[in-house]
């Protein structure tokens, strides 16, 4: 993983959050002092991914709907592009229309926004889930991406107990190895062991983001031998953890898929009303553009790595699937309260997880 550069690491308190939300108000262009531009790749803002989680915060920070963007086109817009040839071309054009602020999301934007932000050094930039560029002018939203995962893994393992599964075993589904990948799976595998300490854990990488064939197939092989529920964090590759789970479950196997990223239980739909992924973990981007934006507003834009955790309401888990319980939520809101006070700590990397009673050696994570 390239290096973390930044002029200096801020973790948000869920009180400054909360003060945003506070001054998150509605009315004309003019009265909110901002215009902003997000640009996304292909996808769009309808990916029910990043771009779509962005487009909400947004939408939110004016004080917007979806069915009625009232500030489309005067405050706020999106820019589609098609093809990472047309990264650096955008962005330029962008910046020279005079935007407060411009969004991108994910690492494959890193080196157009290093060119571009480079070249262009009063231009303030947000780019998400990234905190490797190296420029002085861009604000980096990186998540604590282990705190999330511990809660889903602790969902998994109350699920398990509560339906009476004898040794319960769990899986972990990763794309392309790196230490962010590893967050995920190490914060899952502590979350899952807090409950059941002796609980097997296997994993496998698909090295790939978009072989989602190769995950719906290891997902079965697991499911066969016992298998109760699977995390993926592979991108593209994970949905076919979600097929083969939909596939069990509609069959009237026990079995969980869990969604990440987004909240994934719509498309974890085998009927009419019941979904196979248990819960998600998220990455709630839209409080990320929502703090960007406040920044622009209130001159107060930091150049800098912002890490979203837990308290800051950066990541979660979702409860969408009424198959969760209201005991396990009750649970669950215990952890969260006893992580975001650090009464729970939880490692983010794999060296300091295998220091931790009981964590498996053989996993497959990597710290870059």
């Amino acid at each position: 993983m390239k290096k973390l550069f930044c002029v200096c690491l801020v973790l948000i308190s869920i009180v400054s959050i909360s003060c945003q939300k506070k001054s998150r108000a509605s009315g004309s262009a003019a009265d909110m002092g901002v215009t902003v531009r997000l640009l996304t790749d292909s996808s769009g803002v309808d990916d029910k991914s990043f771009n779509a989680a962005a487009w909400r915060g947004i939408l939110e920070f004016y004080g917007d709907t979806a069915a009625n963007p009232r500030q489309k086109g005067k405050a706020y817009d999106w820019v589609v592009t098609q093809d990472q040839s047309m990264y650096v071309p955008n962005l330029r054009m962008v910046t020279d229309q005079g935007y407060d602020l411009i969004i991108v999301n994910g690492f494959t934007w890193d080196e157009s926004l290093t060119i571009v932000s480079n070249d262009n050094p009063s231009q303030k930039y947000l780019i998400v889930d990234v905190d490797w560029v190296e420029a002085g002018n861009v604000m980096q939203a990186a998540y604590a991406e282990h705190e999330g995962s511990y809660l889903v893994g602790v969902a998994a393992a109350l699920k398990a107990l509560e339906d009476g599964v004898t040794s319960p075993r769990f899986g972990f589904i990763g794309g392309m190895p790196s230490s962010v990948i590893t967050k995920f799976e190490v914060g899952y595998v502590q979350g899952i062991l807090s409950i059941i300490p002796n609980a097997e854990i296997v994993d496998y990488y698909v090295n790939s983001w978009d072989e989602p064939a190769l995950a719906k197939t290891e997902s079965m092989i697991w499911y066969d031998s016992g298998v109760y529920a699977i995390f993926s964090a592979a991108g593209n590759s994970g949905n076919g953890t979600i097929a083969q789970a939909k596939e069990y479950r509609a069959m009237g196997k026990n079995v969980w898929a869990i969604g990440v990223d987004s909240d994934q239980y719509e498309d974890g739909l085998y009927n009419s009303k019941d979904s196979a992924v248990l819960t998600s973990m998220l990455k709630r981007v839209e409080n990320s553009v929502i703090y960007a934006l406040n920044a622009v507003k209130n001159n107060t834009f930091n150049p800098s790595v912002i890490v979203f955790d837990l308290k800051a309401e950066g990541v979660g888990y979702s409860a969408a699937n009424s198959a969760l319980g209201q005991n396990i939520i009750d649970r669950l809101e215990l952890v969260k309260a006893q992580v975001s006070s650090g009464n729970i700590k939880v490692a983010a990397t794999l060296a300091d997880s295998m220091r931790l009673p009981g964590f498996p050696k053989n996993l497959r994570a990597i710290d870059d």
